[in-house]
């Protein structure tokens, strides 16, 4: 078990080691932050001092391992339009996305599990098409489209203008409608994801003998069904995780929500390096930390993943 979990935890290190370089050599691809820093008009000399107190002038490999050595120090760097280290920046948007990210995952598991367990328990019945229509429905729609025909249904249906951007306050109004447009894609593909494993477990023998000793349907499902048919749905947990960071950029814009998506894409646009390369840091290893979990707890639950694993 502890080989298992070392090996795993290894793996990670080296993901997330991949992300940090590409993520290091690409920004720098997108043209020279000092001509962004620097007035429109400004000349040479004052671009070349830019550059020199940002570190630019030194070679891309010289620039790599010392961005390398003070990420091993804790020194993540400074926002070149702020100032403010961009941990700092960081920690003012992350409840905001946690609250977002969290709440999403919640509806996703909540709602999918449900109606995929509905779907299973009344096979080709009309509730299963409409789950499994809605599954299809959910999965294909994007993000951002599903959330400007909640924004325009809010407005002009109801007089509600959902967003957090005018007073960066949290609330339940402001949170669930950006929270269930990102968790509607994973709210089909847990429910339909739920269907299939709850379907293949109903069917195996072990279920058959329950239902011949007499064991009351309310108690198989609960106790045998369902707890057997999750190990897949586990496995679930970490695509839906990265779908979820991934839509929170989308997401955020769409709703003008204060989190680190919209922090994000206005860095990227500004070309604050320090700031995009901590942020991407971020997701990677959250991302990373996700899946590592998701590894332990799947090989945990499954013990043939435990004979089987190095």
């Amino acid at each position: 078990m502890t080989r298992i979990i070392l090996f795993r935890f290894l793996r990670s290190l080296l993901t997330l080691l991949i992300v940090v370089t590409i993520v290091f050599f690409f920004i720098r691809l997108s043209g020279d932050p000092a001509e962004a820093l620097a007035p429109p008009d400004a000349p040479p000399e004052v671009v070349e001092a830019y550059r020199i107190k940002m570190g630019l002038d030194k070679p891309l490999p010289v620039q790599y391992f010392s961005y390398l050595t003070n990420l091993a120090q804790g020194d993540f760097g400074y926002s070149i339009h702020t100032g403010r280290p961009v941990a700092a920046i960081f920690m003012d948007r992350l409840p905001a996305t946690l609250a977002l990210g969290g709440t999403s995952l919640l509806i996703a598991l909540v709602f999918g599990l449900t109606i995929g367990i509905a779907a299973a328990l009344h096979r080709n019945s009309a509730i299963d098409r409409l789950v499994m229509g809605f599954s299809v429905f959910a999965f294909a729609m994007p993000n951002f489209f599903f959330g400007l025909i909640v924004i325009l249904v809010g407005a002009f249906g109801f007089g509600i203008f959902f967003g957090a951007s005018a007073s960066n306050t949290i609330s339940l109004v402001t949170l669930l409608p950006p929270a269930a447009t990102l968790g509607l894609a994973h709210m089909g593909a847990f429910a339909r994801f739920t269907r299939s494993s709850l379907l293949e477990t109903l069917n195996q023998p072990f279920m058959r003998a329950l239902e011949a000793r007499g064991v009351p349907d309310v108690r198989r499902l609960l106790r045998h069904a369902v707890p057997n048919a999750a190990i897949p749905v586990v496995t679930m947990l970490g695509f839906s995780l990265g779908g979820i960071v991934a839509g929170a950029v989308v997401t955020e814009q769409v709703f003008a929500w204060p989190g680190v998506g919209q922090l994000l894409v206005r860095s990227v646009a500004t070309r604050d390096i320090a700031v995009v390369q901590f942020l991407v840091l971020m997701v990677g290893l959250s991302m990373t930390i996700a899946n590592l979990l998701v590894d332990i707890l799947y090989t945990v639950l499954d013990p043939r993943i435990r004979r089987s694993s190095p």
